[in-house]
């Protein structure tokens, strides 16, 4: 069979059938599958070959929390997708509890499409507003992962002061919240006013891995970052168990913490 030329087939029927209404679509290749809501944005990307890979760029980026929290023991996600972040995180760090909130039933419906693993001690996949889990769950998750996008772009509520202010609340102690922005987004300085206006210094924001996206990191406790040197020491170490480019990372929390600090530079996000 040719493979190359059958992907090529699945491409073109993807493209003369694009995705109505928003529903969630998988393109099947013979090497990968990806979930798309339309024809400009890829939501999620699974190789065949390494299904539980980060393949995006911002996937990996996001797992730079690792830095500041290296072994969680709870992990919240707010957007399931095709389960990438979710599926690393169950195979890497397996003394975490690890909860996704989605709110499509017919994503979590591709579930096994793209070998997401069935809910366990360790697991559960809730179906539910990401935002509104965050106000009234009393689970205190070391990390919350804010990757929830639907057809028409990120809900405004994933980006507001109320959401900050929820995942602050929920967040333990010496907590992270990670957010994942869509480069084109004309609204990322406001995201980043009404970050700012909860988490006050303790932010950094910069684009992610072979990406458009940007990556939003905030946390709690000390306002200020572990030193570059320091970073660079935990992504060496981290290295040894997560196949994650977390060195390039650690660079780029540093600067990004001076470009949250700046609002004319952060402008230039829209731009």
């Amino acid at each position: 069979m040719d493979h190359s030329h059958a992907s090529f087939d699945a491409y073109m029927k993807f493209l003369a059938e694009p995705p109505a209404d928003g529903a969630p679509v998988v393109l099947e290749t013979w090497h990968a599958l990806s979930l798309h809501f339309d024809l400009l944005a890829t939501q999620s990307f699974m190789s065949r070959r390494d299904p539980n890979r980060l393949v995006l760029g911002y996937t990996r980026t996001m797992m730079g929390f690792l830095l500041l929290q290296p072994a969680p023991t709870r992990v919240s996600m707010i957007g399931l997708g095709g389960g990438s972040l979710l599926k690393y995180c169950y195979r890497h760090l397996p003394n975490t509890r690890i909860v996704a909130i989605e709110i499509d039933p017919e994503v979590i419906a591709l579930r096994d499409t793209f070998h997401i693993p069935p809910d366990d001690e360790r697991l559960e996949v809730v179906c539910a507003d990401g935002a509104e889990y965050v106000k009234g769950h009393n689970a205190r998750p070391d990390v919350i992962l804010a990757d929830g996008f639907l057809a028409h772009g990120m809900p405004a509520q994933l980006g507001n002061a109320a959401f900050y202010e929820a995942c602050h609340a929920r967040l333990a102690d010496d907590g992270v919240l990670v957010a994942n922005f869509i480069g084109n987004d004309p609204h990322i300085p406001h995201y980043l006013e009404e970050a700012r206006s909860v988490f006050d210094r303790s932010l950094s924001i910069f684009m992610a891995e072979d990406s458009d996206n940007y990556t939003l990191f905030s946390w709690k406790g000390a306002p200020r970052l572990p030193s570059r040197d320091t970073l660079l020491a935990r992504a060496h170490a981290l290295a040894k168990t997560h196949p994650l480019n977390l060195r390039s990372t650690a660079r780029r929390l540093k600067q990004g913490a001076r470009i949250a600090s700046d609002w004319t530079i952060a402008q230039k996000l829209s731009g």
